[in-house]
Parts: C-alpha cells; sequence; structure tokens
C-alpha cells in the first residue's frame, strides 16, 4: 500500500507536541492557506484539506494513539495488521480491532468532536478595572457555513452515499482467510460523498467569521484576569458542541495608584515640616479626596492604611485598602527667611541621624 501522510510534519510539529502546541500550528495553518483568502488557488486548497485531515486525527486523542501505535515512523500502519490504515476511523480498542479483522468490516465511525477554545484580548483602563465595565470584543471564529448549514454540499443539494462502500465508510480486502478492512479511499471513512462542494465554503461545511461578543468585566479586575464566555469558541465538528471563548483583561497603568492584590499603593509628598510636627493632608481615592493624619515624626517611606478604600474583591464582597506611601521632600529653593529658620533649626537640634553609622 502506498506510504501514508506524516500528519505532523503536515502541522509543523513534533511527535511529543501538546494538544496546545497541535492547536496553534493548526490555526496558523488554516488561517494560511483558507480559500477565501487564496480565491483560486488550487494549491492553497489541497493544503488547506491536508491540514484540516491532519488535525482532524492529531487532536482526537483516540486516534492519536492508533496513529503513534500502529504507524511505522508515523506514515503507515504496522505490517503484522495487513496495513490497516488509521486516518479518521475510530480504533476503539484493541478487541474492536481484531473484531474488524474475523468479523468483516464494520462501519467507520466519525466521533463529535468538541470545537477549539479561543482566546482574545481587552484592554480597559484602570478606572474601568475597579469599576467594572462593559465592552465588545471582535473575534475571528471558524463557524458553521451559513450556505450549506456544514454539509459541504451546494444549497440545494445534498451528501450522496459513497459508491464505492456503499455507505459504510470502509471497505474490506480479502488476504486468505482473514478479511482486513481499511476506511473507504473515495469518501475517506465519512460514508458519503459531497457531488456539488458549496461554493461559499468549497466543501469544507465551515467558514471564517467574525464575530462580535459583549463582555461584562467586572469590578475589581486586574491584568491577566480570564473571562469565559460557553459556547462562543470554534464550532464543533460531527455534531460535536462549540468550544469556549476566553477574555483575557489587560489593563492601563495608573497615574497615582499602584496595585498590590486588591491593596492600592499612593506616593504622597509632604513637607518636612509636617512630617516632623504631624498634619492632616488630603488624598486622592477611587472614590474621591479624603482626609489623612501623618502623625509628627513619620518618617519618609511610612505606609499609612485607609482601610477600605482600595480595589473590589473580584469574587465575593468587600475591598482592599489604600497604602498611602510618605514622601518627604527636600526644598530645592529656599527664600531668605526659610534659611535663616532652618539654620535657627539646625544650631538647636540635638539629633545625629549617622550616630548609628559610626556605632560599633
Amino acid at each position: 500500500m502506498a506510504a501514508r501522510p506524516d500528519y505532523y510534519k503536515i502541522l509543523g510539529v513534533g511527535k511529543n507536541a501538546s494538544e496546545e502546541e497541535i492547536k496553534k500550528a493548526y490555526r496558523k495553518l488554516a488561517r494560511q492557506y483558507n480559500p477565501d483568502r487564496n480565491p483560486g488557488d488550487a494549491a492553497a486548497e489541497e493544503r488547506f484539506k491536508e491540514v484540516q485531515t491532519a488535525y482532524d486525527l492529531l487532536s482526537d486523542p483516540e486516534k492519536r494513539r492508533a496513529f503513534d501505535t500502529f504507524g511505522a515512523a508515523g506514515t503507515r500502519a504496522s505490517p503484522g495488521f495487513g496495513g490497516v490504515r488509521v486516518e479518521d476511523f475510530d480504533l476503539g480498542d484493541l478487541g474492536d480491532l481484531f473484531g474488524s479483522m474475523f468479523g468483516g468490516a464494520r462501519r467507520a465511525t466519525r466521533q463529535p468532536l468538541r470545537g477549539d477554545d479561543l482566546e482574545a484580548r481587552v484592554r480597559i483602563s484602570f478606572e474601568d478595572s475597579l469599576t467594572g465595565v462593559q465592552v465588545r470584543v471582535p473575534v475571528e471564529v471558524d463557524s458553521v457555513c451559513s450556505a450549506c448549514h456544514g454539509t459541504g454540499a451546494e444549497p440545494g443539494t445534498s451528501p450522496v452515499v459513497c459508491p464505492e462502500c456503499g455507505g459504510r465508510g470502509v471497505v474490506s480486502e480479502a488476504q486468505g482467510l482473514f478479511a482486513f478492512s481499511q476506511p473507504c479511499p473515495r469518501c475517506h471513512g465519512n460514508g458519503s460523498i459531497v457531488e456539488k462542494p458549496c461554493k461559499r465554503c468549497r466543501g469544507s461545511g465551515r467558514e471564517r467569521t467574525t464575530k462580535r461578543f459583549s463582555v461584562k468585566i467586572p469590578p475589581g479586575a486586574k491584568a491577566g484576569t480570564r473571562i469565559r464566555l460557553k459556547g462562543k469558541g470554534e464550532a464543533g465538528r460531527n455534531g460535536g458542541p462549540p468550544g469556549d471563548l476566553y477574555v483575557v483583561v489587560d489593563v492601563d497603568p495608573s497615574r497615582l495608584f499602584q496595585r498590590r492584590g486588591t491593596d492600592l499603593v499612593l506616593d504622597v509628598p509632604v513637607t518636612y515640616a509636617e512630617a516632623a510636627l504631624g498634619a492632616n493632608v488630603e488624598i486622592p481615592t477611587p472614590d474621591g479626596p479624603v482626609s489623612l493624619k501623618i502623625p509628627s515624626g513619620t518618617e519618609s517611606g511610612k505606609l499609612l492604611r485607609v482601610r477600605g478604600r482600595g480595589a473590589p474583591q473580584i469574587r465575593g464582597n468587600g475591598r482592599g485598602d489604600l497604602l498611602a506611601r510618605v514622601k518627604v521632600t527636600v526644598p530645592k529653593k529656599l527664600s531668605k527667611a526659610e534659611r535663616e529658620a532652618l539654620e535657627a533649626y539646625g544650631k538647636v537640634s540635638r539629633e545625629n541621624p549617622r550616630e548609628r553609622v559610626f556605632s560599633p
């Protein structure tokens, strides 16, 4: 029998590739060779079909295991089984495989496959991340063809029973006392063929479309928050359910606040006199200005906590705190009166801030 294609090579991945790596490789190639983007390019259309066939097999764990187990160098089935092909047919377990040897060909089955999950990113302002916001996200998805509704046949026509296998999806080959089955080479195990392919999807039954989904970003969302929209991913195959859409949130940085979990950090500049003598200063918060008490003797860098003025908890009730970080400012220019006052203070001051530096 002719050598089978190397499906790993078609997708450009190694045999140890993870499901996610296989999925990413498929999406990239499917976009590149999509017939809608390459009208009239027969080579691109053929390549698109090869990529689709390779992904259909490698994305199904059972088919992939069978392909790895019975393939020679990943391209042929094990000769011990008479060259049984594993593409597009459900091996089930070994009992089913031996059953097909002794009981003749059984109908190949195409398992319903769940559609791929998709990921989209959305950017919001820091203020919207605290209050929550409703946004619309455009997503390019692989959907059921709107013209043929997934049949792959031109509207007004339908797939017909494969004349090669009579609709069974498999054909038998007698070898001595045994009959070996393999997927039908005409319909590739479907049991039916499309005589007039749909012009819109070129017989694939699927088309690439852009959909826009409304997404509610909850209050307290931070950079990296993932929001799941169930059933809004890629369409399933063979009647399988659609995948999910995950929206990842990016947040613009704030001019004033830094985020630590649900707490917010705010730098509060104070004068030397305010830090030494103590003062009440007005500071901004996400809910408006509040008065902050600066205790006398506050050092630069000290954190003062304002409870309940931080970010909302994304799950549950309550909010974090606002941490006011004191920054004692040093004037770059002094008036004559200021200089005289500081010089007078220096003469009467008993503080030696460098005393610990020289202590043993």
